[in-house]
């Protein structure tokens, strides 16, 4: 028996403070939104209580479509709505 081991390479995104304050506030519920934060384009979808949970995070191209990386948020929130712990994580390449 051969066993062969291949590389992995693991990269860890992580969002930066200018681009989490657009996804903090609060949009209207159950839509898709796109903006821009410095040389970045976003793209992101809201629940129905008008939170950022998908976002796209990327350039346009010249068709329109944001081409990048895609994340999704993760949400603890109290019985009154009260976001306690958020955690956005990468799930790798994507399109709009």
């Amino acid at each position: 028996m051969k066993i062969q081991f291949h590389h992995v390479k693991i990269v860890v995104m992580e969002l930066e403070e200018p681009v989490l304050k657009i996804l903090r506030k609060k949009y209207q519920p159950s839509s898709f939104i796109e903006t821009h934060c410095h040389k970045y384009d976003l793209a992101f979808k809201t629940d129905r209580e008008g939170d950022a949970i998908v976002l796209v995070l990327g350039h346009k191209n010249e068709k329109g479509q944001i081409k990048g990386e895609r994340f999704t948020r993760r949400l603890r929130q109290m019985s009154d709505g009260r976001i306690v712990k958020e955690f956005w994580e990468h799930k790798g390449k994507a399109e709009t």
